[in-house]
């Protein structure tokens, strides 16, 4: 950008600026307070290690103007205050909230972003058992599910006073919540069972404050048990009722499923079973009523797997499918539309190799539509999906560069521009690095990525990458987030 070019974008930045504060006002739309910073289209950044005195820093950029620093140079940056977390990998944007929860590896804590602060206040989510696999806080930011992998433990921590549950799940690995915060999922790795925890009465505590024998049949912990307030219970088909009055029988089965997401209604989860790309058989979708699952005291209701009696699991079919032979390791759904990524086994020369994929597919008539080769992924790795402007759908994948692509000689990248209105791969970005986040500045027709380690631009009418030379950072940038987008639907986790 050319010197004068970046004197009229920052004076501009500031008439905007003064426009804002200026006169009294201090929002800017939907009732939201302008922040410290003064910027109104602020992108996140989660860098690790930026100096060799800090492990982790949340750096904040102006979107707008593509720039770190303020108009006259000071400060060289924005960052959240307070911020202690070590090595930051991902980012729960809920804009809508105000809230954005920060994961740290190196630490294993769950830092709490006040977007119209800035900062962290020092507040993280307490009562996590040591690293988490997979962890997710509710837009209500009253309850935290975790997956404890190296403890085997799922937890349950409530934000609001500080008491957390260990439920006993060796082998833990995936959570997923719905957007409503009413129910969770737990997956294991390399299993085909899925598994639900449930808030206990009173009454129920006291009933199941006996030992495991007095526990719900299909329940696999409760805890404490001394008076369980949290029972897991494995996804069972309702063939019997126990003492306890609880459902149980045969459990359903899956084929290694890794994540659950969730209908526009909020009445149905559509579990992801990964297959082939995890070690499985068939990659599908198995979609099911959220009633029996909600975690709330009192307000379960209905069976598994289909809502109505009898309904029993005595052979696979019981549970619905749609296949996906593309692979499902991760989806979004839009309305009655949902995308679907996965990795494809295919054998060249002797050798297998996997294919990224993507599959559309119709969740009115519960078929596949079409599919398409996009960038290669690690089979099984977490991957990010995020709709931008322009009818645009992006992917961005780790592991790019040892996939089918590569192995057959096409062009190698880990990040995918999708045209949802021409359902066509418009652009795989060259490889420039494992791509570990993205974040659609909507309506500016952006899309922020972490590629590599460092911060990139790119538009969203053609996919032609802009100039990042005034957003690059110090250390590793890891996860990006849009801090103003409209809706938590601008996000890349749940």
């Amino acid at each position: 950008m050319k010197k004068s070019s970046l004197w009229i974008s920052t004076a501009a930045a500031l008439v905007a600026a003064a426009v804002l504060a200026g006169c009294g006002r201090t929002s800017y739309f939907d009732g939201r307070t302008l922040p410290p910073s003064k910027l109104v289209n602020r992108v996140m950044i989660a860098i690790q290690n930026p100096s060799v005195f800090t492990k982790g820093q949340l750096e904040i950029v102006d979107a707008y103007y593509d720039e770190r620093s303020a108009y006259n140079g000071t400060p060289a940056y924005f960052e959240v205050g307070s911020f202690g977390g070590a090595l930051p990998v991902t980012i729960q944007s809920m804009p809508e909230e105000q809230r954005g929860a920060v994961y740290s590896s190196g630490d294993g804590s769950l830092s709490l972003v006040n977007y119209q602060t800035e900062t962290t206040g020092g507040i993280t989510a307490s009562g996590l058992s040591g690293a988490s696999s997979s962890i997710f806080i509710t837009r209500s930011l009253n309850w935290v599910f975790a997956a404890n992998q190296s403890s085997h433990v799922f937890t349950v921590a409530n934000a609001s006073t500080g008491a957390s549950v260990y439920l006993s799940l060796p082998g833990v690995y995936r959570v997923s919540t719905n957007p409503g915060g009413t129910m969770a999922l737990a997956f294991v790795e390399n299993s085909n069972y899925a598994y639900y925890p449930r808030q206990l009465s009173t009454a129920q505590s006291f009933a199941y404050s006996a030992g495991p024998g007095s526990w719900p049949k299909a329940a696999v912990d409760c805890e404490p048990q001394s008076g369980p307030t949290w029972c897991l219970f494995q996804m069972q088909s309702p063939d019997s009722i126990d003492s306890t009055g609880n459902y149980y029988g045969a459990p359903l089965v899956f084929d290694h499923p890794v994540k659950a997401l969730y209908s526009a209604d909020g009445s149905t989860a559509y579990v992801l079973n990964c297959g082939p790309e995890c070690g499985g058989s068939a990659s599908s979708i198995s979609y099911l009523p959220i009633s029996p699952l909600l975690f709330a005291q009192s307000l379960q209701s209905g069976l598994l797997p289909c809502n109505s009696s009898p309904c029993s699991n005595s052979a696979t079919s019981a549970i619905k499918k749609i296949l996906v032979p593309g692979g499902a390791s991760n989806g979004l759904v839009n309305t009655s539309t949902m995308y679907v990524v996965g990795q494809k086994p295919q054998v060249v020369s002797g050798q297998t190799y996997y294919g990224g994929n993507l599959s559309i597919v119709n969740l009115n008539t519960l078929a596949v539509t079409s599919t398409t080769q996009i960038a290669d992924g690690q089979p099984g790795a977490m991957t990010r999906m995020i709709e931008g402007d322009d009818n645009t759908l992006w992917i961005a994948m780790t592991g790019c560069t040892n996939g089918l692509r590569s192995a057959t000689g096409l062009s190698v990248g880990c990040l995918t521009m999708y045209n949802t209105s021409s359902n066509k791969v418009t652009m795989i970005e060259p490889y420039i690095g494992d791509a570990t986040g993205i974040a659609a500045v909507t309506g500016l027709h952006k899309l922020y990525a972490a590629e590599g380690g460092q911060v990139y631009i790119y538009s969203t009418v053609n996919g032609t990458s802009l100039n990042n030379q005034f957003v690059t950072v110090t250390g590793t940038a890891y996860d990006v987030a849009y801090m103003d987008a409209i809706t938590d639907a601008n996000n890349t986790v749940y």
